[in-house]
């Protein structure tokens, strides 16, 4: 028997909603429960009129007393995308708020500005080492910034890049070990390409035993070691400082990882001038990512829109409202 065997008089357009999230591939089984329970209140307060009131929110919100306010806002939030669908196909429906929810983590990520990366890359480029250190990762920081900007991966996946990995004659960087797991392909850029070259030009004059094997790293300090993420953080600070961008700390950042919110919302942008409707061009970010799921990638779009608040003018497509906002739900910004 199948669990998801709506039967109210919204079992045609719940079905058809989630074939329009799975589309999009976006992961619906939280969704199928929600409009079980959705299913159940229709049906059974005999609702047989196209055109979600008020007084039935308010019906229905009564009797989830036992809910958990994390609950509650993801009801909420599932509700007020179908409420959205429904008028988007021609049926009058009320849009429910979504209540705050006290266990929501309010963390933003720092969005670096064109003109704050432009000062970044300046600033790495301008670093001066004064004493002698064998250790020291002066030398590729340049490198891996504007690498971690150009293709929006994690630092953890660019420090782990192996020689084998860097693939010039397919344009491409092979990411093995992510966080997820699973490998996937990062394009390379002509400008990318460019440093990425030119860093190797100088590597490879250091006096290092087998600096150009396969499965040796690609990127490496002076004494042939692979550089820690620590000591990264630690230039990124001084460029930051260089830049006259603030760092908060407390692990508010900004952070290096922002670089791969930057990357995304950037690129977000970058597709709309271009035409491309934004949520159906979502996956392929997702994708590019390597999100398991829509559901870490779509916050992206939030914070675009947040900052851009006129780009979504022209995204008025049915795929918009399969969407959840974001406010309420639990981030700490590190997918």
């Amino acid at each position: 028997m199948n669990k998801f065997n709506y039967c109210s008089i919204y079992a045609p357009y719940f079905k058809q909603f989630i074939a329009i999230k799975q589309g999009l591939g976006y992961v619906s089984l939280r969704t199928e429960w929600i409009f079980l329970e959705f299913d159940k209140f229709f049906k059974d307060n005999g609702i047989t009129t196209l055109g979600i009131t008020r007084q039935q929110v308010e019906q229905w919100r009564d009797t989830r007393m036992n809910d958990s306010s994390s609950t509650i806002c993801t009801k909420y939030s599932v509700l007020g995308q179908f409420c959205k669908f429904m008028c988007k196909v021609g049926y009058d429906c009320y849009i429910p708020r979504i209540p705050p929810n006290p266990a929501s983590n309010s963390f933003t990520p720092h969005i670096f500005s064109c003109r704050e990366i432009t000062d970044i890359f300046q600033a790495c480029d301008n670093m001066r080492l004064y004493d002698k250190h064998m250790s020291t990762i002066l030398f590729i920081v340049p490198v891996i910034i504007r690498l971690l900007y150009a293709t929006g991966i994690r630092i953890s996946e660019a420090l782990a890049l192996k020689n084998k990995d860097v693939d010039f004659n397919q344009r491409c960087l092979i990411i093995r070990k992510s966080k997820n797991g699973q490998e996937r392909i990062a394009s390379m850029s002509d400008t990318l390409e460019e440093v990425l070259k030119q860093y190797l030009l100088y590597r490879d004059r250091m006096p290092i035993l087998r600096i150009n094997d396969a499965k040796g790293y690609f990127f490496v300090s002076p004494n042939g070691t692979n550089p820690r993420q620590g000591n990264v953080y630690v230039w990124f600070r001084k460029a930051l400082a260089l830049s006259s961008i603030p760092h908060t700390g407390d692990h508010q950042g900004p952070r290096v990882h922002d670089f791969r919110h930057t990357f995304a919302v950037h690129s977000l942008v970058q597709m709309s001038k271009s035409g491309l409707d934004l949520y159906y061009s979502l996956p392929l970010l997702s994708t590019f990512l390597g999100h398991k799921s829509l559901g870490a990638t779509d916050r992206y779009v939030r914070l675009t829109t947040e900052m851009y608040p006129d780009i979504l003018k022209a995204q008025n497509g049915i795929g918009s409202y399969v969407f959840p906002k974001s406010n309420n739900l639990s981030y700490d910004g590190n997918d």
